[in-house]
């Protein structure tokens, strides 16, 4: 199997996600908190740098901007995001052991059902970067807004040595 890092590297190479670039956050939070053997991510959108991309409703109809395909490919860079923050807090991915959890929320159109095909976006990203390590439980969930306007925001659980 490919190490995690390599596997993150080529990832975010095909997403053109720059992982040299530090990630901002604002706000009275942090974005990684440690409890023991459990890393939280809080709430990732995809965003790449400074802009959000993929900015609206996920689904058909009028008000929907945003396809599936797309929305999938939000999902996976806003899950490069909190591995981004991971690596940066542990060093390494291979220090990741479990993703017990991830919550995923997409800016649905009143007619959208398939939130749990976007999220898919996240799981396979997972998969692809730690293999087994990141297979998971997960929620999907469909809301009317998202920080920033963005069509999906993720949090994670990460089991961690």
């Amino acid at each position: 199997m490919t190490h995690p890092d390599q596997a993150y590297e080529e990832l975010a190479s095909a997403h053109a996600f720059p992982i040299n670039e530090a990630i901002k956050i604002g706000g009275q939070y942090v974005p990684v908190l440690r409890d023991g053997p459990l890393l939280y991510v809080s709430g990732q959108i995809p965003r790449i740098g400074d802009q959000v991309h993929f900015v609206g409703m996920v689904g058909s109809g009028p008000d929907a901007v945003i396809d599936l395909a797309s929305a999938r490919r939000a999902a996976a860079i806003s899950t490069l995001r909190a591995l981004t923050l991971v690596k940066a807090a542990l060093g390494s991915l291979a220090a990741i052991r479990s993703v017990p959890r991830i919550s995923v929320f997409v800016r649905s159109a009143p007619d959208f059902t398939q939130q749990s095909e976007v999220a898919d976006g996240a799981s396979e990203a997972l998969y692809t970067v730690l293999g087994p390590r990141g297979v998971h439980t997960r929620t999907s969930v469909g809301v009317l807004q998202l920080p920033k306007g963005a069509a999906v925001e993720i949090d994670f659980v990460f089991g961690v040595e």
